[in-house]
Parts: C-alpha cells; structure tokens; sequence
C-alpha cells in the first residue's frame, strides 16, 4: 500500500498512483485472498460479478465522498476551517483503523515510531494542503490536479528510491502537464473560485503526496508491514500534529465556535465525509485484488470523471466544454501510464517465464544424458 491518502485515498490512493513502478502492485492482486465487501464475503461469486460489486462500491463511496467534501467547503462560513476538517478525519480514520486493526487481529507494529513520525507529517501536509485548497480552487479543478500525482511521483521515484522510467512515462506526464495547464488556464479566465494559493496548495499537496508514497513503499518491503498497520499509526500520530498546527494558528477556538453553531455541517458531514472516504479506500484495495492494477486505475479515473460531472449538477459554477477537452488530455496521460506499466510488468514475466523454461529443459537434458550414459555403460 503505497499511502491512505488522496483524501484518504492517502493511505491507498498513493497506491494507485505507483501502480506501474513498484513490484508490490502485481503482487498484491495475485495473492489468493478472501475478497470482501463491507464484511460480507463474495468469495464464491464470479470474478465478473466480484468486480462490478466491487467497482460499483468504489463509485458509490467516492462520489459521494467528492459530494460531501465540496458540501462543507461551498459554505461561506465553513471555507477557512479546512485544517479542522482535516483534524476531524484522522481522529475518525484513527477509530476507523483501531476497529478493522482489532477485527482482523492485525495488532503487531512492524514500522519503527520514527519512521512513522515523517510518515505522518507527510500525511498531515497532503492531506491538510489538499483539503485547504478548497478554499481558493473549485472541485473539478482539485480532481484535475490529484489525478496528475504521476508527475511528483515520478520526480520522487528517481529521487528518493534512484528509480529508472522508460519514454512512455515521461510522455504521460507531459501530455498531463499539457491539460493541466490548460484547465487551469480556463479556470483562471471562467471560475469565480480561482487564486494562486489554490494552486500551490494543490501542488505542495501532490509533492507531500509523491514523498510519503516513496517512504511509505520503502518502509513497507523493509519491514512487511501491513495496510491497517500504516493507516492507523501514519493518522494516530497526525492527530498531534494538527492538534499543535491549530493551537499555534489559533484556528481552534474559532472553529470549535464555528462547528457548535453548525455542528450538522462540520460533524455530521465530517463523519459522512470520513466514512466514505475510508470505505472507498478499503475497496480500491479490494479491487486491485480481484481485477488488477490497470482494472483500478481504470474504474477510479471514470469515478473522478462522474464526481466533477456531480460537482457541475449539484454546486453552481461556470462551465465550458473546454474543461472537457482538457480534462480528456489529462485522462489519456493516466491511461499512458498504466498501459506503460503494463507493458513493463507483461515484458518482465515474458523474460521470467524463458528463463524458468530454459532452465528446466537444460536440466532436462542433463538427466536424459546421465540416463545414456548410464545405458552405455551397463552395455
């Protein structure tokens, strides 16, 4: 699991975004595991039908989760108690965490506390820069950026773990930066939700997002930790950090106001919102067991499409198709990547697969020597 983040898609979803660089993606779907949904097990059902429960899941709590993170954000009084929502998801995915922990008897820490300390913080920046930048930047535009993580990732592969990338890697995240840039400019020109800050918030999101993606892989084949063990410790620990950052800001005393007055619309949403996100997260994981890496990257970019086409029905903001054009542009870059990595996993398995086979009927012959050998002896 690369991270549970991206909304908390941090502790998962940074999985997604690694999918064709790391070798851990390919193993986890090829494992034979019990396949469950909201603790019923569909094990016995067909493949097929274990993925359009599963995929039909995934839409169903990420739409929902985009819906209720703009619903707490479009209101006037709620815009600048970003960090408090923030604060308020990880006590919930925390609790979340301590309970699947506790069910599957998954209680052993693998991870040493300091790695989880910058695990954490990590955690608490993208997930705090990506909730903040709702202040400044429409939902559509937030989405557009998170599907761009290749773009960091990729910087953060070579960086930190001395990754090497192919062509068709680097021509993915050009062909994102090109639509990127391109919404972006239309947002500028159209929204009535646009400024800069949006856009570096985004962004220091994304590069929080590429670096804890990178730890948390390394850490996670040094020491076999698992899912739940991340996601409890990277939240359990960010609950202090936040804790401190809205002390020191000042921002506690006014938000706690704030929730009192509307506590329907910072607690209630606050929990649909962590709820959703934290089901969602669990079944993309389950989907990237049943069906595979690309099948996942797959269903979460169209649930990415339905939740901004939600955002344009449910919340008024100015549309032009060109949002469309550019946001096809930055789908494609996705589908490079994956096709990319594919062909990367397809081409190492083809070379595994020779050499087994050469080795065995190399080892054949020996034996079928011996055997006349020995024939032509007893002669």
């Amino acid at each position: 699991m690369k991270s549970v983040n991206d909304s908390a898609i941090l502790v998962e979803s940074n999985k997604l975004s690694g999918f064709g660089h790391s070798n851990k993606s390919s193993n986890v779907y090829q494992e034979p595991v019990s396949v469950t949904i909201l603790g019923v097990n569909i094990s016995h059902l067909t493949q097929t039908t274990q993925f359009v429960l599963v995929s039909s899941g995934v839409f169903i709590f990420f739409v929902l989760y985009g819906y209720f993170l703009e619903a707490i954000f479009v209101q006037p009084n709620l815009k600048s108690h970003g960090l408090y929502v923030t604060f308020i998801q990880f006590v919930l995915y925390s609790l979340f965490a301590i309970i699947e922990s506790q069910l599957k008897k998954d209680t052993e820490r693998r991870i040493p506390v300091p790695t989880y300390i910058l695990i954490s913080f990590l955690t608490v920046a993208t997930m705090t820069m990506s909730n903040l930048s709702l202040e400044y930047l429409n939902y559509p535009t937030q989405v557009i950026f998170k599907s761009c993580k290749l773009i960091p990732v990729l910087v953060g592969g070579i960086i930190i773990q001395g990754k090497k990338y192919g062509t068709r890697d680097f021509l993915a995240a050009a062909v994102m930066c090109i639509g990127l840039i391109w919404f972006t400019l239309i947002d500028v020109t159209i929204s009535l939700n646009f400024h800069p800050a949006g856009v570096l918030m985004i962004n220091l999101a994304l590069v929080a997002d590429a670096v804890i993606g990178n730890v948390q892989e390394k850490a996670m084949k040094k020491y076999g930790a698992s899912n739940s063990e991340v996601v409890l410790y990277s939240y359990s620990f960010g609950i202090i950090y936040l804790l401190v950052a809205l002390i020191l800001s000042g921002r506690l005393i006014p938000a706690i106001t704030t929730a009192n007055q509307f506590p329907v619309s910072i607690y209630g949403l606050g929990f649909l919102l962590s709820i959703t996100g934290y089901m969602g997260v669990n079944l993309v994981l389950t989907l990237v067991r049943v069906a595979g890496a690309f099948a996942a990257v797959t269903v979460t970019t169209c649930r990415k499409a339905l939740s901004i086409v939600v955002s344009f029905i449910f919340f008024t903001k100015p549309f032009t198709p060109q949002y469309v054009w550019s946001g096809c542009l930055v789908v494609l870059g996705v589908y490079l990547n994956v096709l990319s990595s594919q062909r990367q996993q397809s081409h190492l398995i083809f070379i595994k697969n020779n050499f087994i086979n050469t080795a065995i009927n190399y080892v054949k012959r020996l034996v079928t020597r011996k055997k006349l050998a020995k024939a032509a002896i007893s002669v």
